[in-house]
């Protein structure tokens, strides 16, 4: 009778600890985009953490939409602010149908409406694949600035 209430003493604490410091930790990362040297407002700023030999599965990516004045803070498709600490890939792009420029050796397919030319990503391919390395650190950061030129 003793061994049958320590074994369940045993799994009411396994239990209550169940989830105890599991999961990643992510810390607060936000900055700003600028784009040729001006705010890069409407781009998507993506962090992808990078696994490391003694860290084949570092969590989860974040991201992030700029605003009109280039400013994004990072969340996790979760809804957790921040990112992993560590390195990482970032990538920026134009969000959506909101890419803007015109690359004239693109041309206009022959089905498009006269006077309708093809969008093209406003930020350069580098930044998009593979993207540019940074380092979160282990308390986060407010300084993590692009200078997408």
């Amino acid at each position: 009778m003793r061994t049958a209430g320590c074994l369940a003493l045993a799994a009411a604490v396994l239990a209550s600890c169940a989830g105890c410091g599991s999961g990643p930790k992510y810390v607060p990362v936000s900055g700003v985009v600028t784009l040729k040297g001006k705010p890069g407002s409407d781009l998507v700023v993506v962090f992808l953490p990078q696994a490391s030999e003694g860290n084949l599965n570092p969590g989860r990516g974040s991201s992030a939409y700029t605003d009109k004045d280039g400013r994004f803070q990072l969340k996790t498709m979760d809804g957790d602010n921040g990112a992993v600490p560590g390195k990482h890939m970032v990538q920026i792009m134009g969000k959506g149908t909101t890419a803007t420029g015109y690359d004239p050796t693109l041309g206009s397919p022959d089905d498009v409406p006269a006077g309708t030319r093809p969008l093209v990503d406003p930020v350069p391919a580098e930044w998009r694949n593979p993207g540019k390395p940074f380092e979160v650190p282990a308390a986060g950061t407010d300084q993590a600035n692009f200078d997408v030129k």
